[in-house]
């Protein structure tokens, strides 16, 4: 539906307005005797459907969005609706939705994105150690004392503090150029991540584990190489995973993505930061070991720590 708001006829003053940058005399009225600037077209959607909402990307800070250039498939539209999937994975301290983002009025403004909803404080297992966030302060007092006491309200803000935490690291990540899901925003406690699918019998679903995979040695060989780059520039940026594993690492197809970031490590901030780092290097040789790809976790370490200085 399209409707048009009209203003009051022009006044004997309109040969004073300004012209545009184009030279071209914005006041020009219609046949009816409308200013155009003062006409308004708007389209009506239809009410939303259980487990719908409007799109949450202009309800959040532009900070809350994901970094530019933006991908193609992110939609923005003020119109777009976001649509329930269903449950992609459970967690301890967070579950994954897929949730679909379509501009009813434009069918080629459509995506599908993980939604990370980290839970809320009666329906969660916290289990995140606090040798984690060593290093890391928070900006009000008040909420570290909170969250020190792990009163009720200490645990709300513990949870939308992991969640902003892997905020930060996936745009960070992101902009390091290393393969983790595109951040689409943060609202709350809730990020819209990626989708990271594979194509089987013409369906898109999600990508396995690393750990689910039995990838022939030349694609073992190239997953080992992904992973040691992606942990040199984890490095030399001075960070590291803190909880890498074939379980956090994505196989799709060919290529390697790296997921569940909140605990990532500053390794100069954190006293434990290098023993983080020496157990993502254990796991991740301990499984290529297993695989039949013999990887030395002391000499993937020590790369790793020359990489950091």
């Amino acid at each position: 539906m399209s409707e048009r708001h009209t203003a009051a006829p022009d006044t004997p003053y309109d040969h004073l307005r300004p012209t545009d940058t184009t030279g071209i005399d914005t006041t020009t009225v219609d046949s009816a005797g409308i200013d155009p600037r003062f006409v308004i077209d708007y389209v009506a959607y239809d009410e939303l459907d259980d487990g719908q909402r409007w799109s949450t990307w202009l309800d959040v800070e532009p900070l809350c969005r994901g970094p530019e250039p933006r991908p193609d498939w992110v939609v923005t539209s003020q119109g777009a609706i976001d649509t329930e999937l269903g449950i992609l994975k459970t967690g301890k301290e967070a579950d994954v939705f897929l949730l679909e983002r379509t501009d009813p009025h434009r069918p080629d403004a459509s995506a599908v994105m993980a939604a990370k909803r980290y839970r809320a404080p009666e329906h969660r297992a916290f289990h995140r150690s606090a040798a984690y966030t060593e290093g890391r302060s928070m900006k009000r007092s008040r909420d570290q004392r909170a969250v020190n006491r792990k009163s009720t309200f200490g645990r709300q803000v513990a949870a939308a503090e992991w969640a902003v935490s892997e905020w930060g690291a996936l745009v960070r990540c992101w902009n390091l150029g290393l393969p983790v899901p595109y951040p689409v925003q943060i609202d709350g406690t809730e990020l819209l991540l990626e989708w990271i699918t594979v194509v089987e019998e013409g369906e898109r679903r999600t990508a396995p584990r690393l750990a689910q995979t039995r990838p022939e040695p030349d694609l073992l060989a190239w997953y080992l190489e992904q992973l040691r780059a992606a942990m040199t520039t984890l490095a030399t940026a001075g960070l590291a995973h803190g909880d890498l594993s074939p379980y956090n690492i994505l196989a799709a197809g060919e290529r390697l993505v790296i997921i569940d970031l909140p605990q990532v490590v500053d390794l100069a901030g954190n006293p434990a930061g290098f023993d983080f780092l020496l157990r993502d290097c254990t796991n991740v040789a301990s499984w290529f070991t297993r695989r039949g790809l013999e990887v030395d976790p002391q000499e993937l370490f020590g790369e790793l720590v020359a990489a950091a200085y």
